[in-house]
């Protein structure tokens, strides 16, 4: 049990532990968040010429106070729980089970109301800040870490097309360096349009049935392009006249 003398101890310390918090929110205007937007903090007026960079800076200096505002309430609020606990005459004893706190702890930890095996678990956050639903990324929250292989147009093919212009990239930066600078970009060999080289020649109907093959110099490539290779196609059959190349015995 806490003696008198330990108790006004830390009623001191919670008393300018607030003190300073409160002084901290004044000067800080709480961390910029009574400031209606961030424009006003880097004193800008629109977003309008700034670079999309500029913008992502502002907005993650925005989700940082955020952050730490909610932070620092929280600890006034427990600070303030503390105090109350003083004033009743409860400071220093667990308000789950009531058995005492230990000294060590509520000197490392003075708003501590609980002991070590009934504190509270630790809440992550889902406070966002409201410009991430105009400063969002493209296609939605894409990632290029996903694992769906997605083979629809997404970031990554506009990323890819942008990049195809032109970057600060050269052939002698790449791992394989490249012939020609209209290859210097990622995955510069990946088809545009289209997975497979047979989805340029090849057609079904409605329901994926009917497999048709359609002549073209594209298609004349492919079936060559396995010739050499020894290989058959991964789509079904193919009309009897092209069956030929690709089940003879080697000899």
């Amino acid at each position: 049990m806490l003696s008198s003398q330990q108790v006004e101890t830390f009623r001191s310390q919670l008393a300018s532990m607030k003190a300073e918090i409160h002084q901290r929110f004044e000067m800080t205007g709480h961390f910029g968040l009574e400031e209606s937007h961030p424009h006003e903090s880097i004193g800008e007026l629109s977003s309008y010429d700034n670079h999309p960079a500029d913008d992502a800076t502002a907005l993650y200096e925005r989700e940082k106070d955020i952050a730490l505002n909610e932070h620092t309430e929280e600890e006034l609020a427990d600070i303030e729980t503390a105090l109350q606990a003083i004033e009743k005459g409860t400071y220093g004893k667990c308000e789950v089970c009531g058995v005492d706190i230990a000294l060590e702890r509520l000197e490392v930890i003075p708003t501590a109301t609980t002991c070590k095996e009934h504190a509270p678990e630790q809440v992550v956050s889902h406070n966002r800040p409201v410009e991430e639903g105009v400063l969002m990324p493209p296609f939605g929250k894409f990632n290029y870490d996903e694992q769906d292989e997605n083979v629809a147009f997404d970031a990554e093919d506009a990323y890819q097309i942008v990049n195809s212009f032109g970057s600060s990239e050269t052939p002698s930066d790449l791992s394989y360096p490249q012939e020609h600078y209209n290859d210097v970009y990622m995955e510069s060999d990946e088809p545009d349009g289209y997975v497979e080289d047979y989805e340029n020649f090849i057609g079904t109907d409605i329901e994926g049935k009917e497999i048709t093959i359609f002549p073209s110099k594209l298609h004349q490539e492919y079936e060559n392009m396995l010739d050499e290779e020894g290989s058959m196609t991964i789509f079904g059959d193919l009309p009897p006249y092209e069956k030929d190349p690709y089940t003879e015995d080697k000899a």
